[in-house]
């Protein structure tokens, strides 16, 4: 479903984003993707949507390659994708379901399908009852649920998450990141780019990607693969 192969991302001005960095993901796992600010896990996370190409190596994701994918197929691909990011990014001047259709109303959504689909989010995030609130009107965890609502409104076979809990305090962090695993349960890959420490060592369950100045320095999924062997 995912793979990156040795994968070398420059920019012109700061240099190295990553470096040699390779691994594969299968449909249905939920994947911290760890490391201090600047380790390259924002740059995976762009790189998975093509909004930038590898200097080098390749990003597969589905059915598509960085190496051969068209500009105009890009749209097509990030409609099987959903994106929740850490400042929400909600249209202010829209209500809770209206930030929702509107993601459903871009992608050319029957109209008569749209309300019952955003009620039917807005549900399953637990906030049928503000529907009709604005943004300002909302908590930061009810703002991410929100997000979460829209980023799931095309039905995407992969949710990536860029620190989706850094601007909520514990209580509301907790929340959210239930409703992923809620999410993840239903079967869906979930990517969750996070330097919350405490919570990745509180679900060892979960596969985690550690990042270190661009590269790749520690994979669960491979630790645990040597251990099985020695055992």
């Amino acid at each position: 479903m995912i793979k990156l192969t040795s994968v070398h991302k420059e920019y012109p001005r700061s240099g190295v984003a990553l470096r040699d960095v390779s691994f594969q993901l299968r449909k249905g796992e939920f994947v911290f993707l760890t490391g201090h600010s600047g380790a390259g896990k924002s740059t995976i996370l762009r790189l998975l949507q093509m909004a930038e190409r590898p200097t080098a190596g390749e990003v597969r994701v589905l059915s598509f390659s960085s190496a051969t994918i068209r500009q105009r197929d890009i749209p097509q691909l990030r409609r099987r994708l959903g994106v929740v990011f850490q400042d929400f990014r909600l249209l202010h001047d829209r209500t809770a379901e209206e930030n929702v259709a509107f993601a459903l109303e871009v992608t050319g959504a029957r109209r008569s399908a749209i309300a019952p689909k955003v009620g039917k989010l807005l549900a399953q995030v637990g906030l049928a009852p503000k529907a009709r609130a604005y943004p300002d009107e909302l908590s930061g965890g009810e703002r991410q649920r929100v997000a979460i609502a829209r980023a799931l409104a095309n039905d995407p076979f992969v949710l990536l998450a860029d620190e989706p809990t850094g601007n909520l305090d514990a209580w509301a962090a907790r929340g959210v990141f239930d409703l992923f695993r809620e999410i993840n349960a239903m079967g869906m890959t979930v990517i969750m780019a996070t330097h919350d420490l405490d919570l990745v060592r509180a679900h060892p369950e979960f596969r985690t990607l550690e990042m270190s100045q661009g590269a790749v320095v520690f994979d669960s999924a491979a630790e645990a693969a040597v251990e099985a062997e020695r055992v």
